[in-house]
């Protein structure tokens, strides 16, 4: 197998996988960020490994929800209205891919690689060993009123059936009992039996970044937007001066557009923005837990109860405006003893999304030695092993472990 120079452009759990998998095989890597491994987007997710997203966050479509969407009436989601109209291209692309009869074809793509999610995940938490932070108690969906406890349960079974994995109903006094800091009774929870969390999500991917340099992996500190050809092969600049390497691969999340619209590609990627805060004094959860008639994520970390919002449309450098994360504090208030903030603001990041759900892995198409793997969604912190290990098979020429074909960025090439 030949071995080669490869630049790896960010370092967040993608990009990162990424450089170990490549390092691991035995090619000369470097890894660039403006930050170290695992203080942007990786960081600030609500640290689950959800094995049980085997389908893909569609775009709701139902009526109703699009009217409380509009009026600012769900906590779930909101919206810049002027990042709306300039994404809404790629917002109709969306709303297009999340019918119900595209959207499960879709979800067929997605299911193969979430498939390998944890199998991946473990692998390098042994070598990193990285145990501690790891939780392998799954994810719970609770319910406040019980129609929508009653379809979540319908759909669970379906995707039991379909897609094998595992989940547990709890009604309101298992809810209650699981959950003892719970000071509200609600309808119960689908706990998906099969996810993980981490308790300190950027810890984990400073483990990984850890064993990247033991296989040889050089982390730099730079602009990747600075990415550029240089003869037959890339160029970036760093603190370090102008770094070259025959091949490079675009793992930058929310950042990919900018670089590749300059380089020519015209992709249909769009972001949504999230916010979290840290609490502490109060309660905790046993394990971590989606309310979700409102939209919001509690899990326990080391810096404390950690909730984080949903998703806001708005441009990636747009002011903060944690509207969302405000309703959510208010609505897990009711549920438990939330405590005192940890931080004086809430952090915010952006999350990297494709419309058509599904992430872009493999060659770039319009350039040689150029990799794509971004796109990720909500999901970047599940994949990046698996959608790293997915890349690396096609950059070394040898049969991918899954199908590559619906992760490629030419299913966007106009012919």
């Amino acid at each position: 197998m030949t071995k080669r120079e490869i630049l790896v452009i960010g370092a967040g759990m993608v990009g990162t996988c990424t450089a170990f998998e490549l390092a691991l095989r035995g090619h000369t890597v470097s890894l660039l960020d403006r930050r170290m491994p695992g203080e942007e987007t990786s960081y600030g997710n609500a640290g689950v490994i959800q094995r049980e997203a085997v389908e893909p966050y569609s775009m709701p479509r139902k009526l109703g929800f699009l009217l409380a969407a509009a009026l600012g009436r769900d906590p779930s989601v909101s919206y810049h209205p002027t990042a709306v109209l300039a994404m809404l291209p790629r917002l109709w692309q969306y709303w297009r891919a999340s019918a119900p009869g595209r959207h499960a074809f879709i979800s067929r793509d997605y299911a193969a690689l979430i498939a390998h999610a944890t199998s991946e995940h473990a692998r390098l938490v042994t070598m990193a060993d990285a145990d501690t932070l790891v939780q392998r108690e799954g994810l719970r969906i609770a319910f406040r009123s019980s129609m929508p406890f009653s379809a979540a349960l319908q759909d669970a079974a379906r995707l039991e059936r379909q897609y094998g994995i595992a989940y547990r109903a709890l009604d309101s006094t298992e809810l209650a009992r699981a959950e003892p800091a719970f000071r509200t009774s609600l309808a119960g929870a689908v706990h998906w039996l099969d996810s993980w969390s981490v308790s300190d999500p950027g810890k984990l991917v400073e483990r990984y970044a850890n064993l990247f340099r033991q296989q040889g992996g050089r982390f730099i500190q730079g602009d990747g937007l600075t990415l550029r050809q240089h003869g037959a092969g890339w160029q970036v600049d760093s603190n370090e001066g102008s770094i070259h390497a025959e091949h490079a691969v675009v793992a930058l999340g929310p950042w990919a557009e900018t670089l590749t619209r300059r380089l020519g590609y015209r992709l249909p990627l769009f972001v949504k923005r999230g916010y979290h805060r840290h609490y502490t004094g109060g309660g905790q959860v046993m394990v971590p837990t989606l309310d979700a008639e409102r939209g919001y994520v509690m899990s326990s970390q080391v810096r404390g109860l950690r909730v984080t919002t949903g998703a806001e449309i708005a441009r990636i450098d747009a002011r903060p405006t944690p509207r969302q994360l405000t309703l959510a504090e208010q609505s897990a208030r009711q549920l438990l003893d939330l405590g005192a903030p940890v931080e004086s603001t809430p952090w915010m990041g952006s999350r990297p999304c494709v419309a058509d759900m599904l992430p872009i892995i493999g060659d770039a198409g319009q350039h040689a030695n150029l990799w794509f793997n971004f796109g990720h969604g909500h999901q970047g912190f599940t994949l990046g092993p698996a959608s790293a290990r997915l890349l690396a098979d096609l950059i070394d020429g040898v049969p991918p472990y899954i199908n590559a074909q619906a992760y490629s960025a030419r299913r966007f090439l106009v012919n």
